[in-house]
């Protein structure tokens, strides 16, 4: 049978036998009206006062959103909170949004565009977080690491943060929190926040907060100057907002995280030889450093020497030149990409899961942003044909095999049932 996949901007698709299991969430219906939905929850929050109560005339006004590789649907979510500032009286010129980039690149003028809408840049002060420049400000310490954010946000007189949730590959979920930091956050603070003994953690995967050491460090770091307003929503697989949650934290993000989990985590009786996986399409799939993503939500539930076969198209290439590219140049073994859990170091997280990744099983990368020998350097091996890629691996792997398919990889939290 085909399976149709997650890929890029357009999809894609592959045979697999038709034994193979399908795992994919709940789609979730669209709300009928999005904008009048988040609207109603900015009026009625699910605790705290509404929008309209928090804001006084005349003050600063920070509005934090998801960046480039994140597929919230901004461009909803946004004119409605802008619409509801303007009505209680907030000129445009008292609003700055930030996008939080956390360490990712910064968009360029027509990526902006594309992402909020060139209304909203034409009417907005937007500023593009850079991890790396002077315009941070200490707010405090956690396990005694400065935390670092934004300037803007820090001294706006009313700081709201609006994302989506997804399960996250070791923060638990996003949205919430994450707005801040790593969101906002100077490079040694999101250092510390990604550490290697925090990633090595059990506990630091998806879906799971309670004792995860990086959901402890981000929830702590973003207490020290909390939002006074969360928007997180849910969205479904058309990237229609599915539902909406507003409130201080961390009270609306509690929900929504209850939301997601209970369409997003399906189990399966056992591993399997070989598991098809996604990185979810455009724009999480926008670069190989995102697609580790999708490599990690297979690695759930693969057999230790089983296959993955991941399709991501990885557009803007590894990225080259960044530090995570430096870290597969040197790398020779799944082994040096773990590492061990000593000093922190720029993208050595994301690194230190692909190492864990490749211990556990091999991966074959379909990415049409990426030629064989970039995908061979990272110590993949390349799948320049889908169905070819399946047919080999299975050849290999003997009558049998049991195969899986996860069509929008990591928004998916594929799970062995536990043993009776």
């Amino acid at each position: 049978m085909r399976v149709e996949l997650a890929y890029g901007r357009r999809g894609t698709s592959v045979e697999v036998p038709d034994t193979a299991e399908v795992v994919t969430p709940v789609d979730l219906p669209a709300l009928d009206d999005e904008a009048a939905a988040i609207t109603d929850a900015l009026r009625h929050p699910r605790s705290g006062p509404p929008l309209a109560e928090l804001v006084g005339r005349g003050g600063r006004v920070a509005v934090v959103f998801p960046d480039l590789t994140r597929p919230m649907p901004n461009r909803t979510v946004l004119p409605p909170l802008l619409a509801e500032l303007a009505d209680a009286g907030v000129p445009d010129g008292r609003i700055t949004l930030l996008c939080a980039t956390g360490t990712h690149r910064q968009a360029t003028a027509a990526e902006m565009e594309e992402l909020v809408g060139p209304d909203i840049v034409a009417r907005y002060a937007i500023v593009d977080h850079d991890a790396t420049s002077d315009a941070h400000v200490r707010v405090g310490e956690v396990d005694g690491t400065a935390v670092l954010l934004q300037r803007e946000y820090v001294e706006a007189d009313v700081r709201i943060v609006t994302g989506f949730v997804e399960p996250h590959f070791f923060a638990g979920f996003s949205g919430g929190p994450k707005a801040v930091c790593p969101g906002l956050a100077a490079t040694e603070t999101i250092l510390e926040a990604h550490h290697p003994r925090r990633i090595a953690d059990e506990r630091a995967t998806f879906v799971t907060r309670v004792g995860n050491p990086v959901h402890d460090f981000v929830r702590a770091a973003t207490a020290l100057a909390p939002p006074h307003l969360s928007l997180d929503v849910a969205i479904n697989r058309a990237r229609r907002v599915a539902a909406v949650f507003a409130g201080p934290l961390p009270d609306a993000h509690d929900a929504a995280c209850a939301h997601v989990r209970s369409s997003a985590v399906r189990e399966v009786a056992a591993p399997f030889d070989l598991v098809v996986s996604t990185n979810g399409g455009y724009p999480l799939d926008r670069n190989l450093y995102q697609a580790v993503k999708g490599m990690a939500a297979a690695e759930r539930i693969v057999r230790a020497g089983g296959i993955i076969v991941m399709a991501a198209a990885c557009e803007d290439g590894v990225p080259d030149g960044g530090a995570f590219a430096r870290l597969l140049e040197v790398a020779t073994t799944a082994d040096d990409l773990a590492g061990g859990t000593g000093d922190p170091e720029l993208d050595r997280w994301q690194a230190q899961v692909l190492g864990r990744v490749l211990a556990r099983a091999e991966v074959q990368l379909h990415a049409g942003g990426l030629d064989g020998r970039a995908i061979a350097g990272a110590l993949l091996v390349p799948a320049p044909d889908l169905d070819r890629a399946v047919a080999g691996a299975l050849a290999r792997l003997g009558p049998g095999a049991r195969v899986a398919v996860i069509p929008d990889g990591p928004l998916t939290v594929a799970t062995v049932r536990p043993a009776a």
